[in-house]
């Protein structure tokens, strides 16, 4: 196979250019992540905090609750619901779309919640069976078994807020604003279908999760092929139509446009005030304690399939945030990478049993997901260039000849 194009990666974090949030890079070879973060440098803080009360000021008693909060349970939830209350003088609703695969420690942040707080709570779980079906589906479509719990956490609040007539939902930061740089923090930005759809769902919804037998096409036993999912099945993954969101005037902001968001500061907060508990092991694939405890899967096999298909786990995600806001330096940051990110982790084996799979199947379905910008092919290895400046093989290859000129064109 012919080498790909050299994989480059960000000056100042340790993001690479084959990164699955959108990047781009200056003449200096700094990456949009970067430079928009270092915006929030230069903002008046206590300006944006008036504008947000100006914002919320006019829901207040104005439904059966102020606002809406999709919550996980997890410390940006906490912190979100903490602000709302306390700084914002709100009574919110929480909404949880529940994923059926909580880690213990988070299942017990999130139930801690409405005692903690003074708050009612909506939590949604779909169907076992159901949820079992998707895993294995959206794990052949897109190879993301997690598809699930994205498409709920950013549709099933909306559905509530349709159905109770709240219009204003307060989500915490914009994720592809604090990994990507998206969009200038001068846009505040707020919570769209468009972004919904393209980025969250990965451009898949609710009806490509159904059996269609005219979606299938050829190669359907790779993708997933019939499954037994019906529309009833996946109703919560429903976005509400145009006019019912006009209709109540549904609006989603984010609390990270008017507020500056650190992580750190928000755990010992919520953990002194709250007893909000972290992580006390180990993370086969990155060095957090206090990040996406509301899967087993979310720091372990489903970001390992982001390594596979871009290159790069989690260990970089809060590498590259940590590094950003002065908690680590870029060096240090290249140690965790190179410590975390190949490890293929052992609740992959968890996954398998839950879908009944074998783990031959998962890695042939997960090789054909690799990006060519990334991984090429030699003496049956994959192999990728690293951060560090030197190129390593990661593991056999286990598509067949003919996969490998369908998926890698020579």
């Amino acid at each position: 196979m012919d080498k790909p194009p050299k994989v480059t990666y960000c000056t100042k974090c340790v993001y690479p250019s084959s990164s699955a949030v959108p990047l781009a890079f200056d003449e200096n070879g700094m990456c949009s992540g970067c430079r928009v973060h270092a915006q929030t440098k230069d903002i008046n803080w206590e300006q944006r905090k008036e504008m947000l009360k100006k914002i919320v000021a006019p829901y207040k008693n104005k439904s059966s609750y102020d606002c809406i909060i999709p919550v996980g349970g997890g410390k940006d939830s906490y912190y979100q619901v903490h602000y709302a209350i306390e700084e914002l003088g709100l009574k919110p609703l929480l909404v949880t779309y529940h994923g059926n695969n909580y880690m213990d420690v988070g299942e017990r942040n999130l139930e801690k919640m409405r005692h903690v707080f003074d708050t009612d709570h909506i939590i949604f779980r779909p169907s076992e069976v159901a949820l079992k079906k998707v895993n294995k589906k959206a794990f052949y479509m897109m190879g993301d078994m997690n598809w699930h719990n994205h498409c709920g956490i950013y549709t099933y609040p909306v559905q509530i807020a349709v159905k109770m007539n709240i219009p204003l939902i307060i989500w915490g930061e914009h994720g592809y604003i604090d990994l990507g740089g998206m969009f200038s923090m001068n846009d505040f930005i707020e919570m769209t279908r468009k972004f919904r759809d393209e980025h969250m769902c990965r451009g898949f919804d609710w009806d490509d999760m159904v059996d269609d037998p005219a979606k299938l096409g050829s190669d359907s036993a790779l993708r997933g092929g019939k499954m037994g999912i019906k529309e009833q099945d996946v109703l919560w993954a429903k976005y509400p139509s145009d006019k019912e969101l006009e209709d109540v005037g549904v609006r989603g902001i984010y609390l990270g446009n008017f507020i500056p968001w650190d992580p750190y500061v928000a755990t010992k907060l919520i953990i002194e005030k709250y007893g909000w508990e972290q992580f006390d092991g180990e993370f086969e694939r990155t060095y957090r304690k206090m990040s996406n405890l509301d899967d087993i899967y979310e720091n372990g096999a489903h970001d390992y399939l982001k390594y596979i298909k871009f290159g790069y786990g989690r260990a970089s995600d809060h590498a590259s945030k940590d590094i950003r806001r002065g908690h680590m330096t870029r060096e240090k940051g290249i140690e965790m990478v190179r410590k975390y990110d190949h490890v293929k982790s052992s609740d992959i084996k968890i996954w398998l049993k839950y879908v009944d799979m074998t783990e031959e199947e998962f890695d042939r379905v997960a090789d054909t997901f690799r990006d060519p910008r990334v991984w090429w092919i030699e003496g049956g290895q994959w192999w990728k260039d690293n951060i560090w400046g030197e190129a390593s093989s990661y593991g056999k290859v286990h598509l067949s000849e003919k996969e490998q000129e369908k998926y890698f064109k020579k």
